[in-house]
């Protein structure tokens, strides 16, 4: 009987330390949601939120700030990309780095969370690096592309 004790009170431990850590992982993605996207973490799709702690995704534009970009007709890197797309989860990792490397700031537009803004910028397919001069698109990169491609794009246009 003493065994049975031990065993079932060693259970609920395991229990409620699994709880504890659950709730302290939902706390941690909830702040990181809200200070990428503006919401809680089950406002965002799932792929969207196993990104949330990946240092290639910490530079998320929001529809409304790139919206004011443009309108402000600022020159600027945009890159439209999906968390469920393996194309843009090949290419992230190069491009993202490279940027900050040159000292460029890439504004990353999470497709998956804002799909009715696809017709807005004409996005059919992704990953999508696009360059904006005075608000206005002058050239993009659709799809994957080799390292030098980026590497070339983003010194064509650097300022």
């Amino acid at each position: 009987m003493k065994k049975l004790a031990i065993y079932l009170s060693i259970i609920v431990a395991v229990f409620v330390l699994l709880f504890v850590l659950n709730k302290a992982s939902v706390s941690s993605n909830d702040a990181k949601a809200k200070e990428l996207y503006g919401v809680s973490a089950n406002k965002l799709q799932p792929e969207t939120i196993k990104q949330l702690d990946d240092p290639n995704y910490q530079s998320i534009v929001l529809p409304q700030q790139l919206e004011q970009s443009i309108n402000n007709k600022e020159s600027m890197f945009v890159y439209f990309f999906s968390p469920d797309c393996h194309f843009c989860q090949r290419v992230t990792p190069v491009i993202y780095p490279m940027s900050q490397e040159m000292d460029i700031e890439l504004k990353q537009f999470n497709i998956l969370e804002f799909r009715n803004y696809l017709s807005t910028y004409q996005i059919e397919s992704w990953p999508v690096l696009a360059y904006f001069k005075d608000g206005v698109e002058v050239e993009r990169i659709v799809g994957e592309a080799a390292k030098d491609n980026y590497k070339q794009f983003f010194e064509k246009y650097k300022q």
